[in-house]
This record gives C-alpha cells, sequence and structure tokens, in this order.
C-alpha cells in the first residue's frame, strides 16, 4: 500500500570549487549589509568587517589562481603569502580597521611585509579575479581565456606591478588553459559557470569598495 507513496528524491546540490568560493563572499557581503537597530558610538566605532571572516572566504579563491595554470603562478604565490599573512594577523586584530589604524599610528601602511600593505595586495587578488570573470562573460566563445585575462591583468594589476612581473606575467599568457579545459577543471557548465561567476562579481564588488574605502577615509592614496 506504500508504493504509491514513493517519493523521488531530489538529487544532492553538487558543491565546486567557483560555487564554494561564491557563497563564502556571499556570506562576507551579508556582515557588511546595514543594521537597522540603533547603536552607541561606541558600537559603531567597534563595527567593522571581522578579519578572521575576511581571511576565511579569501583562503577559497587560492583554487582559482591554481586552475589558471602557470600564467597566475606569481599571482597566486603573492596572493596566498599576503593571506596567510593576514590569518595570523587576526589572532591578534579583530577587524580591517584594527590592522589599518596601527600601520596608520606606526606609518608603516605601504612597508613592504606590513599588514595594511597584504590587505592592499589580497584586495587586488580578488578584484583581479573579478575582472577576469567580467571579461570572460562578456565575450563571445572565440574571445580566448588569453584575451580575457590579459585585459583583466592589465586594467587591476599591472599598474602596479614591475616590468619583469609585467612581461613574465604576458609571456606566460600563452600557456593559460581553453575555455572548455576552464570549465572542466572548474567542474562547471556554460551555464552553471556564468551563474556562479556573476554571484562572485556581485559579492566581491562591495567587499573590494569596503576595503578601498578604508584606505581612503585615512587619506591613503590608492595608486600603490
Amino acid at each position: 500500500m506504500f508504493e504509491d507513496a514513493v517519493c523521488t528524491k531530489t538529487p544532492a546540490r553538487v558543491s565546486t570549487p567557483l560555487s564554494v568560493i561564491t557563497e563564502a563572499f556571499e556570506d562576507l557581503a551579508d556582515l557588511l549589509k546595514p543594521r537597522w537597530k540603533e547603536r552607541s558610538e561606541e558600537e559603531e566605532e567597534g563595527d567593522g568587517l571581522r578579519l578572521e571572516a575576511f581571511c576565511s572566504a579569501c583562503t577559497h579563491v587560492s583554487v582559482l589562481f591554481g586552475c589558471l595554470g602557470f600564467a597566475f603562478k606569481f599571482a597566486e604565490m603573492e596572493y596566498v603569502s599576503k593571506v596567510k599573512d593576514l590569518v595570523e594577523a587576526s589572532k591578534t586584530f579583530d577587524t580591517l580597521q584594527n590592522i589599518l589604524d596601527l600601520d596608520v599610528e606606526k606609518e608603516t601602511v605601504k612597508t613592504p611585509g606590513s599588514h595594511s600593505r597584504n590587505l592592499r595586495r589580497v584586495r587586488q587578488g580578488l578584484d583581479l579575479i573579478r575582472a577576469i570573470f567580467e571579461q570572460f562573460l562578456i565575450t563571445d566563445h572565440e574571445y580566448s581565456l588569453k584575451d580575457a585575462a590579459t585585459t583583466a591583468y592589465t586594467e587591476v594589476c599591472a599598474p602596479f606591478h614591475t616590468w619583469a612581473v609585467r612581461t613574465a606575467v604576458y609571456a606566460g599568457m600563452y600557456t593559460l588553459p581553453s575555455r572548455d579545459q576552464l570549465l572542466l577543471r572548474l567542474n562547471e557548465t556554460d551555464q552553471s559557470v556564468e551563474k556562479n561567476m556573476r554571484r562572485y562579481m556581485e559579492a566581491s564588488r562591495p567587499i573590494i569598495e569596503y576595503i578601498d574605502k578604508l584606505y581612503i577615509e585615512r587619506n591613503i592614496k590608492l595608486d600603490w
């Protein structure tokens, strides 16, 4: 009598590297959304994006650099080392503001190895991925990943890299995977990759803008 009552199970959603990253940054972006309850000045001053939560989301992104291969090996190595530094800093500092304020006080914001400089580099890494996704999606299938990545790198990172680094990166662009190879490495389809890339672009944008605002509010220019 129970045969007719058997339900068809809904297939479990498969997590991919890109979907994991996307969900992490959507959760992070939710933390920046305005809270409508009234708060005291002390609460406002103590408010801000938690460094630990930020680092947790950022650790997932290195997988994307790895999928791009040799061309972005330098970016991957730099990104991973900077995130590791911030992970260590999160054991001491609560928020992104905290590390900036200390470096401002010590006048070490732009000093190599400082947490504020490393935060700036991680922010550029997040923006580079956003720009690659943007270029990847606004073009048709005839437009190669090499073209998309070259445009994104030129826009986001090239102005801050030395001639030697730029030369190595541009030379390595010829080793980038094809569009189909990238989809295979990410375990995505044409439909799912577009959805997840757009979700990342939307979720990462307010985080990138938030970090920029922290520097600007402290009269720190962004041209470095």
